[in-house]
C-alpha cells in the first residue's frame, strides 16, 4: 500500500492491517521452521544414503575378494588331486 492510501485509513483500519500482517508474518515464520527442518532431515538422508553406498561399494570389494579366495582354494585343490591321481 503507498502512503497516500495509508494516511486515509482510520486507526482501525490501520490496526486491522498490522494484525493482518503480523499473522502473516508469525504464519510465514513457522513454514520457513518447518521448511529448515524437512531440509535438514532430507540433508541427514542424503549422508546416510552416501554412507550406505560406500559400506555396499566396500562389501563388494570384500566379497569379490572372498570369490577370489575360494577360486584359488579350488584350483589349488583340484591341482594336488590331479597330483596324486596315478
Amino acid at each position: 500500500m503507498k502512503e497516500k492510501e495509508l494516511k486515509k485509513l482510520s486507526r482501525l483500519q490501520l490496526v486491522d492491517l498490522l494484525i493482518e500482517s503480523t499473522e502473516e508474518n508469525e504464519r510465514l515464520k513457522t513454514l520457513v521452521q518447518e521448511l529448515s527442518d524437512e531440509l535438514e532431515s532430507r540433508r541427514i538422508e542424503c549422508r546416510k544414503a552416501g554412507n550406505i553406498a560406500q559400506a555396499a561399494l566396500q562389501l563388494n570389494g570384500v566379497f569379490e575378494a572372498a570369490q577370489q579366495a575360494a577360486e584359488d582354494y579350488l584350483n589349488e585343490i583340484r591341482q594336488q588331486t590331479e597330483r596324486a591321481a596315478p
